[in-house]
């Protein structure tokens, strides 16, 4: 649902495009050299955040770490799904929660778990305290103009807005007032979840 929402409310495509009859291939490419793959992390955020944070790479295996950071933020290459690409640069306080769920989700990838059973893992390691919700107010940098989200709905890639997202852990939309649908308005993903998001999709000057 995240892929419909961001795609849907700020980009207004269409999502009733007529599906592929193949799934798409993974937007992210393990083939590419490493220093590739670092720049593609770091493009998650202004180079004054990146530069300065801790980098994962994400390899077959899971995610590795690759730099060790001074600012607090951790960047990587995000995949809510296998065939996603969502270059992401978490905070001090993302760093250490909500990034340890995505670290988890690739290292049972790389061990055969099914997407169904990784999310059953990871909602009941947040019921016995195995993961967190962020504890504060922070940020979320996914600024790329190289963020790729597959729609299973239709059966698409698509490409996302540069955009940042802000922790609202277990908020709904009444408490961000119900905004109206719209691609300048901030809107919430996961509502009601410890790892719920309030998007905001800054003006184009603004993106990098």
């Amino acid at each position: 649902m995240r892929g419909m929402l961001l795609v849907g409310l700020f980009l207004g495509t269409n999502l009733m495009a007529p599906a592929q009859t193949d799934k798409p291939r993974p937007a992210y490419d393990f083939s590419l050299p490493g220093e590739e793959r670092i720049k593609l992390a770091e493009s998650a955020a202004p180079p004054e955040i990146s530069g300065k944070a801790t980098v994962y790479l994400l390899e077959r295996t899971g995610y590795v770490k690759v730099r060790g950071g001074t600012n607090g933020f951790s960047c990587l290459v995000d995949r809510q799904t296998p065939l996603n690409q969502e270059p992401t640069c978490f905070d001090r306080e993302g760093s250490a929660t909500t990034l340890l769920t995505r670290l988890y989700a690739e290292e049972q990838r790389a061990k055969g778990k099914s997407e169904e059973q990784i999310t059953a893992d990871i909602e009941k390691g947040y019921k016995n305290g195995q993961f967190i919700a962020p504890r504060k107010p922070g940020i979320v940098y996914m600024m790329s103009r190289s963020a790729y989200l597959y729609i299973s709905e239709n059966n698409q890639m698509v490409h996302i807005p540069p955009h940042l997202m802000f922790y609202a852990p277990y908020a709904t939309d009444k408490d961000i007032g119900s905004p109206p649908p719209a691609a300048d308005m901030p809107h919430l993903i996961r509502p009601g979840q410890p790892d719920a998001y309030i998007i905001v999709v800054p003006g184009e000057h603004a993106a990098h």
